[in-house]
């Protein structure tokens, strides 16, 4: 098994809102994009909630998200894997991305929202005790997965519970 890395995050300066993952499917790494996957919900949800489905170019769906205001990143920076299941990493062989470092470039940055449950589980394990008091205003999220391994919803349920990251980056959730 090789470890794998993940890419760095989509965020502009004034971002107010990061959506965490866990760490790039197969699909994604070789796209290099994040949710690259093409039954991945991630962008048809952000196509019906902001304009930046994935009939646009990548480049398109980032700036559009950046605009307003959402930074997307992953927990994990390096990992083993064999496949794309988050159920499938080598929890020894994690790596954790800098959360200190890119909330203090982030200052705006006031929710954090899960696209499952890896991503809430290693964050609360293995980011959360090593970040500074400075950052208790943070507040908290898990959504449901946006991967087609959870087919408990369907794109149009996912996309009415993620409709909060919408209302967060416009403020108008606290």
């Amino acid at each position: 098994m090789t470890i794998i890395q993940g890419f760095a995050p989509i965020a502009a300066d004034d971002a107010r809102v990061l959506v965490l993952g866990s760490m790039p499917s197969e699909a994604s790494l070789l796209k290099q994009q994040y949710y690259g996957h093409p039954r991945n919900a991630f962008w048809p949800i952000m196509g019906l909630l902001f304009g930046a489905g994935p009939e646009l170019t990548y480049e398109q769906r980032k700036k559009i998200l950046m605009a307003q205001g959402i930074a997307v990143w992953d927990v994990l920076k390096y990992c083993r894997r064999p496949g794309s299941m988050d159920a499938a990493i080598d929890m020894a062989s994690i790596e954790i991305n800098d959360f200190a470092g890119f909330f203090a470039r982030h200052p705006l940055i006031d929710r954090v929202f899960f696209n499952g449950g890896t991503a809430e589980k290693v964050y609360w394990q293995r980011v959360l005790p090593e970040l500074s008091e400075k950052f208790n205003y943070l507040h908290y999220q898990r959504l449901p997965s946006t991967s087609p391994a959870y087919a408990a919803m369907n794109l149009q349920q996912k996309a009415a519970v993620w409709a909060v990251v919408k209302k967060a980056a416009a403020g108008m959730v606290k």
